[in-house]
């Protein structure tokens, strides 16, 4: 105990108290390293983030050897600063590289800076989902079918980079797609992953297009190692059959000027205007003999449209 407390107080009390300060101010050089580690700390995350900080925190590390070099002639400070700086440089150089190898063709980074940049998806989480579909894009021409219906298995989920599809049930128009918009985002959400079904809607190309597609399987694997990214495309393509429901919605007119709404469960159920209207009673009477209904001119049913 008596030599651990010796070394102690050896290690505090060793080297004499400061009694007096220098006057004069350290050199320029020593001002100018500080101030890069000042603004270099207050770097961000991110790729950009961490090639702001290591070339401000390397630039100060050199600083301040030019001036344990030049001015305070310590080859320990020197030295200490020089591998710092050498440290900060390989870092830089590998982040570099990492962006580089991040990089991707014009569509997917248009892709990109449309849907996944905005909510600050990361470049390298992004990667992983280029990769997961080959960074592929395919094409679909002219009045081509991408799903034809009672045919096409769903086995895949397809992003529209370009052009126009026009979806259809039994012949009927139900609406448009339009790029960065899913082919088949009600499909895909209607099955389970171990589930398997079969397209109710025709899918046809009214122009050339250009589409992304994720293999089922396969993207069920990258779920499974990113829940992040299971989670973003739950949201993404929850807000896409979103907008495809209120597309439906205001093509379905009836009567002079109103509209019903599709999130009414038989909102396709009301007569045409010139059918003559049908009382509590009589309607209820219909309803336990199972007669068919009439839907209104334009409307179809979109139990089709969401239901594999």
């Amino acid at each position: 105990m008596g030599e651990n407390a010796s070394f102690w107080e050896s290690l505090i009390y060793a080297h004499p108290t400061c009694t007096t300060w220098k006057q004069e101010a350290e050199g320029s050089i020593y001002h100018l390293a500080s101030i890069l580690f000042v603004v270099g700390f207050m770097g961000g995350s991110g790729f950009f983030g961490l090639l702001y900080v290591f070339s401000l925190l390397g630039l100060g590390f050199l600083c301040s050897s030019v001036w344990a070099w030049l001015d305070v002639c310590a080859a320990d400070i020197f030295s200490w600063n020089f591998v710092l700086f050498t440290i900060c440089f390989v870092q830089f150089v590998y982040v570099t590289y990492q962006v580089r190898s991040v990089a991707f063709d014009r569509e997917f980074q248009e892709l990109y800076s449309a849907i996944f940049q905005p909510l600050g998806i990361s470049l390298t989480v992004y990667r992983k989902i280029v990769l997961c579909c080959d960074a592929e894009v395919i094409t679909l021409e002219k009045e081509h079918c991408y799903a034809m219906q009672g045919k096409t298995p769903i086995d895949k989920l397809s992003l529209l980079v370009s052009g126009r599809i026009r979806v259809t049930v039994d012949g009927e128009f139900l609406h448009y797609i339009f790029p960065l918009q899913f082919l088949d985002s009600p499909e895909w959400d209607s099955l389970r992953p171990t589930e398997e079904g079969i397209f109710q809607v025709t899918l046809t190309a009214e122009t050339d297009c250009r589409y992304v597609a994720w293999r089922r399987k396969k993207l069920y694997l990258l779920f499974a190692k990113h829940r992040f990214i299971s989670r973003l495309f739950s949201i993404l393509i929850g807000s896409d059959i979103a907008e495809k429901l209120y597309a439906l919605n205001d093509r379905v007119h009836v009567g002079q000027g109103f509209r019903y709404d599709i999130r009414l469960p038989n909102f396709y159920h009301v007569a045409l205007p010139e059918t003559p209207p049908v009382q509590p009673s009589q309607h209820s009477h219909r309803l336990q003999r199972g007669s068919p209904r009439r839907k209104p001119a334009g409307v179809t049913n979109c139990g089709s449209f969401l239901t594999p």
